[in-house]
């Protein structure tokens, strides 16, 4: 049973950040690519970074080039969004997700495992 356990969102204010923390257990090791991908109401969701398995390649959307930075800590078993400059428009549920590939991607549809989501508001 594989678990990813997002925490970190919540509502801040234009300008503010956040990071978000994805917890992972089960049959995940630190040999696994990583991703987060948002989704606000009547959107699709959305890839917003990825890191291969050992930090040496990262992906971010032009969206939030200069603001996000994707990490992580393999002996914790846990990846990491730092999201600064905040906007209104990066309100959305965030999800983490695992691939059973150790390289990253931008496609939602190459990972197999997803958290529950944490909400993050901006406010203007």
């Amino acid at each position: 049973q594989v678990q990813l356990v997002e925490s970190g969102g919540g509502l801040v204010q234009a300008g503010g950040s956040l990071r978000l923390s994805c917890a992972a257990s089960g049959s995940i090791y630190s040999s696994n690519a990583m991703g987060w991908f948002r989704q606000a109401p009547g959107k699709e969701r959305q890839f917003v970074a990825a890191i291969s398995w050992n930090g040496g390649t990262t992906y971010d959307a032009d969206s939030v080039k200069g603001r996000f930075t994707i990490s992580r800590d393999n002996v914790k078993n846990t990846v990491y969004l730092q999201m600064n400059s905040l906007k209104p428009e990066d309100t959305a549920v965030y999800y983490c997700a695992a691939r059973t590939s150790a390289w990253a991607t931008k496609r939602h549809s190459d990972y197999d495992y997803w958290g529950q989501g944490t909400q993050v508001t901006v406010s203007s």
